[in-house]
């Protein structure tokens, strides 16, 4: 009977794993259609809010804009020369350039940013929301008469946003110039060509793509964190649990954008 009976409890635990599965991805897209209601009207944004939201961008933000920019300039210079490398040896050294503004600017330096923002600031922020609730703060929030999601939830998500969007244009713009630095050298005489060749990269529909990526790249990394940790309800409720629960959904979720990416932009 002890065998039996934890062969149906195994039984009915994996039967019931596609409607929890299901039931977690609804809550976020719940709360995601909620949180982007609730960003763009000015009702959400009360002095607690904005006090907030302008300490968490700059949290989010300032602290890491630095080295990432070095660390994207260093993987800049070692990728650029690779590829230029690679590509002379193969007498193909009139594509080089172009390549590396294909798959480091337009591919990788996005992506990159997301999960460099994900992991430093929106799981940190979705596991502290966990501990926030267990200790009570939003109980406390609601007796002072203030909304929880206004004034701790939306400003970390808009920071999340923020710093991610921030990070990719910077790094583009800076990938962009090295590259151009790392073949050309410092001069001007390449300028002409570099343009052209940047220009035919980033026609309308790279530019449209490209664009839509890096705002939902950055949607999902803040938005799906929080909405683990404010949904913690499937495990035993702990910061560790919401941050793994956030980082396997969000990696599903950055896979699958890049992947629609890839599909828009080469096929």
């Amino acid at each position: 009977m002890t065998h039996l009976s934890s062969w149906t409890r195994t039984v009915s635990h994996t039967s019931l794993a596609p409607v929890r599965w299901l039931s977690a991805w609804s809550r976020i897209l719940f709360f995601g259609a909620v949180m982007l209601v609730r960003a763009l009207s000015p009702a959400s944004y009360g002095p607690e809010t904005r006090y907030n939201l302008a300490r968490h961008i700059y949290i989010d933000t300032a602290p890491i804009l630095g080295w990432f920019t070095v660390l994207i300039s260093l993987f800049t210079l070692i990728i650029t020369r690779i590829v230029v490398v690679t590509a002379t040896s193969y007498g193909l050294s009139q594509y080089a350039l172009e390549m590396v503004v294909r798959v480091l600017v337009i591919e990788l330096i996005p992506l990159t940013a997301a999960l460099f923002v994900a992991l430093r600031c929106t799981i940190p922020s979705g596991a502290a929301l966990v501990e926030m609730r267990g200790v009570g703060h939003f109980r406390k929030l609601q007796r002072r008469g203030l909304d929880p999601i206004e004034v701790e939830v939306l400003p970390r998500m808009l920071a999340g946003v923020f710093a991610c969007i921030t990070l990719a244009a910077l790094s583009c713009v800076v990938a962009g110039v090295l590259a151009y630095l790392a073949v050309y050298g410092l001069t001007t005489a390449g300028g002409k060509a570099y343009t052209h060749m940047f220009g035919r990269v980033f026609d309308p529909l790279y530019t449209l793509i490209f664009s839509l990526k890096t705002v939902f790249f950055a949607l999902a990394v803040s938005i799906i964190p929080m909405a683990s940790g404010l949904n913690n309800v499937e495990t035993d409720g702990s910061r560790e649990s919401a941050a793994l629960q956030g980082l396997v959904r969000m990696f599903v979720v950055l896979l699958a954008l890049e992947g629609v990416s890839l599909v828009g932009n080469y096929i």
